[in-house]
């Protein structure tokens, strides 16, 4: 009897939730509050900070970037205050990468320049310092900083060779080839990605494939197009 009082209650509570919510479809999609309720509901042994974390994510998939950025920051806060401080740095990253997804590059340089390198910094992390550089020089190329972008990438690349990453290294690679395509430098770019394409082969990795095709495509339509 006392098992079946509980469940209605249960029901009682998610019903009436429901009800709530009949003017607007979907809404326990797009509202915080309930959202991170119902997951704490399901999963009382996860911290406050990995349920934000996945309401983030979940937002982001959704294109709702403004609630994906308020989620972040408080997965980020609690991390901090859980004294996580590597997590704390990889979940700003994501949420300057929504800024970024916004075009508001100042927020996003403010979130990796004044918090991100600050963290790592403190912590003696090679790695995450790597990881802000990159970041910083993914935000300059949106924003079309070419000196600045070009600078982090190759800070980036020098670090990812200290830590013997051979992955991050030809994402730097890739990276200063993207800021060499921008500013017009295509037999520059064109020996990146052959540089980044053999370092591929001898990582045996198959994963930047499709992004050095996809650049030397660009490089083949811009030259094409100047010659034309």
């Amino acid at each position: 009897m006392k098992n079946f009082c509980l469940l209605a209650l249960f029901c009682s509570v998610v019903f009436s939730a429901k009800a709530q919510n009949t003017m607007a479809p979907g809404f326990e999609q797009t509202n915080p509050q309930f959202s991170v309720n119902l997951a704490v509901l399901g999963t009382s042994s996860r911290s406050a900070a990995e349920n934000f974390y996945e309401e983030g994510e979940r937002y982001e998939r959704f294109g709702d970037f403004d609630s994906a950025a308020m989620m972040f920051n408080k997965a980020a806060n609690e991390y901090k205050q859980d004294k996580k401080y590597n997590l704390y740095g990889t979940t700003l990253i994501r949420l300057s990468n929504v800024y970024l997804y916004q075009a508001n590059f100042a927020e996003a340089e403010h979130v990796v320049l004044k918090q991100v390198l600050r963290n790592y910094a403190k912590m003696g992390s090679k790695a995450g310092q790597m990881s802000a550089y990159q970041q910083l020089g993914k935000i300059y190329l949106a924003a079309n900083k070419l000196p600045q972008s070009l600078w982090f990438y190759t800070q980036h690349g020098i670090l990812a060779q200290q830590l013997q990453d051979k992955n991050a290294f030809i994402e730097s690679v890739l990276g200063i080839a993207s800021v060499k395509i921008k500013k017009k430098d295509y037999l520059l770019a064109s020996k990146d990605l052959n540089t980044a394409e053999l370092l591929s082969k001898n990582a045996n990795t198959i994963q930047y494939n499709q992004i050095i095709k996809n650049n030397r495509a660009i490089i083949a339509e811009k030259t094409i197009s100047k010659k034309g």
